[in-house]
């Protein structure tokens, strides 16, 4: 690469994603990384019903598209929802081929738009930087996906210049289907710290406002869950968890369970709280981004019970609060970013006696989720974009002579 220029990459991915928008403007800063966004579809930006909400409709509250370059591939099947064959744009081609590209990023690589970023990037002689959120402990296949499989990544080893692992569960799933020896250039998910630090400081002086605002008793502590009311995020084990901490049939806890989200288990959990006979438990629906600070700064401990958890970017964000976060050893995000007993906890997957277990912990010993909050908040701030550009950098450096890490 001739010195002083900018490398110019291309990256594609599905939709602007609320928690990536800022990784773009961040990596926009880069004196010497000219980056462009390439967007299969504009979903997020329109606005959608979102079938993993319950249908509900979804327009983000953060911006989307400010502060990097992008465009949005033009396509036929579009539509509300994503599939192998939906949506399918055309102009791939175009773009590369007019934008003097020396590297393609790309995110994901189970959908025909995918494989024909790969065949194209091929085409084109440019080296391609794969990034997904894959794990080996997903949900159970067939021994004839997993053949099929095998000999999918046979292929996508010859398409790919190197992976982007985002953690310690991505990394290893890479290894198993790539091998030992793949090139791994390490880009965490992280999201905006400064942005969700700065939410919730905000929130603080109005605590005890929205307490009165939910009809809150005062001092009373408080658990959370925030995501999307679907089987494998497992919300109902944190209701039955609960629950269980009643000292009598019928006679709440202590403490409040207050449940943000909605989607296809709302009903089911609606359910069961009504046969319990508890009033301590609220159905809060859906929240938009820009909101949940408020509700991490009103919290004492977050869970997240989810099997099959690629991630969990919202553990980020509370940990940004300075919160006690307690998950599943499922949930793929926990092997870097929480350690039992020092800033969060853990517990085995739909063991709900171990939950329970988890609860009662915080509520007989008020200081222990102070603690392990502070301890998060130190964890999370170190585990932040700086991160994501360095490893991006020693990929292109890798992908294109010259470059400098």
């Amino acid at each position: 690469m001739a010195s002083g220029r900018r490398v110019r990459i291309a990256y594609f991915v599905s939709h602007p994603i609320q928690y990536q928008a800022p990784l773009l403007r961040r990596i926009a800063r880069e004196p010497d990384i000219d980056l462009h966004a390439f967007f299969f579809s504009d979903i997020s930006v329109r606005g959608y019903a979102d079938k993993g909400f319950g249908n509900v409709q979804v327009k983000w509250d953060v911006p989307l598209l400010d502060g990097y370059k992008s465009s949005f591939l033009p396509g036929i099947r579009k539509g509300n929802s994503f599939a192998f064959t939906r949506p399918v744009n055309y102009g791939i081609h175009t773009a590369l081929n007019s934008g003097s590209f020396d590297a393609v990023w790309l995110h994901g690589y189970h959908t025909l738009n995918s494989l024909q970023v790969l065949a194209l990037a091929k085409a084109h002689d440019l080296p391609v930087m794969l990034r997904a959120e894959s794990m080996l402990y997903d949900r159970p296949r067939t021994g004839k996906t997993l053949a099929a499989k095998r000999a999918f990544f046979a292929g996508l080893r010859s398409a790919v210049r190197c992976v982007l692992p985002i953690g310690t569960a991505n990394a290893a799933y890479w290894q198993y289907y790539l091998g030992e020896q793949f090139p791994m250039f390490r880009v965490p998910y992280a999201v905006d710290n400064d942005f969700f630090q700065g939410r919730s400081q905000q929130a603080a002086p109005a605590r005890e406002a929205l307490r009165k605002e939910l009809g809150l008793e005062p001092g009373r502590p408080i658990f959370l869950f925030a995501s999307k009311l679907q089987k494998r995020k497992r919300c109902i084990d944190l209701v039955e968890a609960y629950l269980r901490l009643a000292p009598a049939p019928g006679v709440d806890p202590h403490a409040y369970l207050l449940i943000i989200g909605d989607g296809e288990e709302r009903s089911a959990i609606e359910g069961r709280i009504q046969a319990s006979g508890l009033s301590s438990i609220r159905m809060l629906g859906f929240k938009n981004q820009g909101e949940l600070p408020r509700y991490f700064d009103l919290c004492n401990a977050f869970i997240l019970p989810s099997i099959h958890e690629p991630w969990g970017l919202i553990v980020n964000e509370v940990m940004n609060a300075g919160r006690t976060v307690i998950v599943t050893d499922q949930v793929g995000c926990q092997p870097d970013l929480i350690r039992n007993g020092e800033n969060g906890l853990v517990f085995p997957a739909q063991n709900i006696d171990a939950l329970r277990a988890a609860l009662a912990s915080i509520l007989d010993d008020p200081d222990l989720a102070i603690r392990l909050g502070q301890r998060a908040l130190e964890t999370i701030s170190r585990f932040s974009f700086e991160e994501d550009v360095a490893g991006l950098r020693q990929a292109i450096a890798y992908c294109v002579p010259g470059f400098p890490a």
